[in-house]
């Protein structure tokens, strides 16, 4: 994984003894962020993955050593083909760019 930007100020000043070990995310509410917005599904699924990045480099700087990502639920498989397509893709890549 690419180091990230430096700790933001909040961040920098936590406790690294007081800090949980694993934090576990439920990613919800993506699609419905953008729906709001008057975007696509897709587009707050691509936010989502966004967040994720900054999720994930944050909890590495600070020292957190277990994070758990619920990303893709059983009942997700009765969204539509496309937009189920779209989520497969957008994890591949997310997963290439950040494991390359």
């Amino acid at each position: 994984m690419r180091p990230g930007p430096p700790l933001p100020e909040s961040a920098a000043s936590l406790d690294p003894h007081r800090l949980p070990r694993h934090v576990a995310i439920i990613m919800d509410g993506n699609g419905r962020w953008a729906q709001r917005r008057g975007l696509r599904r897709v587009r707050g699924h691509v936010a989502g993955a966004e967040s994720v990045r900054a999720v994930v480099r944050l909890a590495r700087q600070v020292g957190i050593s277990y994070l758990t990502l619920y990303a893709f639920s059983e009942e997700n498989w009765q969204r539509p083909a496309p937009e189920i397509r779209a989520l497969m893709s957008l994890l591949r890549r997310y997963l290439r760019q950040e494991l390359a």
